[in-house]
């Protein structure tokens, strides 16, 4: 799958599209190799200048809305991966964050507020090749430099995807049963991991972090390549991957919604 989608993500296939446009003319293929090359530009500008990443991502990041208020009792929190750049980290021997960053200082701020509270660090290599250095030993550094007390700290360190980080996650705790826990990932992919924990049996409390939109759809044109392709690329992944953990029951829900919001829909 991993593969797949370095192939198919917007910025790659429009590139390859350029390839095979610019290898046609030299093959003296001149009315096919034209609508290619003219279909690849015009898609590249597109993305440019219209914010269409935006728009795709501003349903997944509105569908959660950061909670008012936590309950006074929280049995744990739930943070997943995805915080840190692993590979910066093992050349620089320090702690970098990613622009993720948010869901790792939002699990600092709520472990202060519930000293109590139990937190899971759900990590894993996030890699379904050979395992490399994951989440687990860059959050433990961090830990230890917050000065959170180790002892209440879980790390789940098997997953290589969000549905495995809910099933592995619940199989280290004793029992969940209704006991509230708040779960901290990135707006965009609080959909797909609430799905994913909801059914994988957890009473989760959702607290997105890490936003990319101002949740407004607007027509500001600019002309931006690089954002207009990340956001694009981010945006068409997730909602890939929506479609595919309901086609494999990994999530009850095609689109994942609180209780309250799914009565209303």
């Amino acid at each position: 799958m991993a593969l797949l989608w370095d192939i198919i993500k917007p910025g790659n296939a429009l590139l390859l599209a350029l390839c095979v446009g610019t290898l046609l003319l030299f093959r003296k293929k001149q009315a096919m190799a034209k609508v290619i090359i003219i279909v690849a530009v015009a898609s590249f500008l597109a993305i440019a200048i219209l914010p269409v990443g935006t728009w795709l991502l501003i349903p997944l990041e509105n569908r959660f809305q950061p909670p008012g208020s936590l309950p006074h009792n929280v049995r744990g929190i739930i943070v997943l991966g995805g915080a840190f750049e692993n590979k910066l980290i093992l050349a620089r021997r320090q702690l970098v964050l990613k622009n993720s960053g948010e869901r790792i200082l939002t699990l600092f701020q709520l472990a202060k507020q519930y000293p109590k509270a139990r937190l899971i660090f759900a990590g894993g290599s996030g890699s379904l090749g050979p395992r490399g250095l994951g989440d687990s030993l860059p959050a433990k550094s961090f830990f230890d430099q917050m000065g959170i007390d180790f002892g209440r700290v879980i790390l789940e360190e098997r997953a290589r995807s969000t549905y495995e980080n809910a099933l592995f996650s619940r199989q280290l705790v004793s029992s969940v049963g209704d006991d509230q826990w708040v779960l901290i990932t990135s707006a965009w992919h609080m959909p797909r991991a609430f799905g994913a924990f909801r059914k994988a049996g957890w009473a989760i409390i959702p607290y997105p972090v890490d936003f990319r939109t101002d949740g407004h759809y607007n027509m500001t044109p600019a002309f931006d390549l690089t954002k207009g392709l990340g956001l694009l690329s981010l945006a068409l992944k997730e909602w890939g991957a929506l479609a595919y953990y309901r086609l494999r029951g990994w999530s009850d829900a095609l689109f994942p919604a609180s209780q309250d919001r799914a009565d209303k829909l």
